[in-house]
């Protein structure tokens, strides 16, 4: 049984949500991942933990999350969804296309970069979204 509330607990009690024992342990293992897991990955994770959990119960778990801004869902192009918790401060992904591993990254020129781009063009950047897809440089 875990007895520590975290962050994706807090959030679901801030938006009403009914905390099961089984979303308990899936928003531990989410809360704790320094990854972006798929709900396979998930599934394997919070079955150490609690072996009644079914991978049904992550996928209707991980929706209920998604669908109430708790957790953000990303597809970079392995076609898996994979899940990270929404985060106050903006951040944009590198993804190496031989491992899947996503390396979160914040730049600011990047982002003055971006909305310079958009004020020339007449706009304002309601949201955005960079990912950056690449190979280790051999060295």
């Amino acid at each position: 049984m875990i007895k520590n509330i975290n962050s994706i607990e807090k959030k679901c009690i801030q938006k009403g949500l009914r905390i099961t024992e089984q979303r308990r342990v899936i928003a531990h293992v989410l809360s704790s991942s320094e990854d972006h897991p798929d709900a396979e990955e998930l599934y394997k994770r919070t079955n150490k933990i609690n072996s009644k959990i079914s991978l049904a119960t992550i996928y209707r778990t991980l929706k209920l999350f998604n669908d109430n801004g708790i957790l953000e869902k990303h597809e970079f192009r392995d076609g898996k969804f994979r899940y990270e918790t929404i985060q106050k401060g903006h951040h944009d992904h590198l993804i190496d296309i031989e491992t899947g591993k996503v390396i979160e990254f914040q730049n600011e020129e990047i982002e003055k970069l971006q909305e310079k781009i958009a004020n020339q063009l007449g706009y304002d950047i309601i949201e955005h979204r960079l990912e950056i897809y690449a190979l280790k440089q051999n060295k």
